[in-house]
């Protein structure tokens, strides 16, 4: 069974970076796409597939970067120049396959809060 689990959220300035984490755990699996999220609309931020193709949307384009560890199931979402309206909740999507069955699960979910 796979796991996925974010951290890093928290409280920032406005102007300020924040990272985010993403670990995919548990029975051997292999991700070949990971997506960041937010608020309880799921707004796709952000994705990066096995062959490093990433996608940002326009309100987080040239401000937040997202990465994948070679090797391993873990994303990172580095925030930059963060503003207010970034705030809410982060959740981290994992699409894959464990063995002959395909997931696509998702984290708790994580705050970011930006103050102004």
């Amino acid at each position: 069974q796979v796991h996925v689990v974010e951290s890093g959220g928290g409280l920032v300035q406005a102007g300020g970076s924040l990272r985010l984490s993403c670990v995919a755990s548990g029975s051997p699996a292999s991700i070949h796409t990971f997506a960041w999220f937010r608020g309880s609309r799921r707004d796709l931020l952000a994705q990066i597939t096995t062959s490093e193709y990433t996608y940002y949307d326009d309100s987080v384009k040239g401000r937040f970067t997202i990465s994948r560890e070679t090797g391993e199931n873990t994303v990172h979402l580095q925030m930059d120049s963060v503003k207010p309206e970034d705030t809410d909740v982060y959740y981290c999507n994992a699409r894959g396959r464990a063995g002959t069955a395909m997931f696509d699960l998702w984290g708790q979910g994580t705050q970011v809060t930006v103050s102004s």
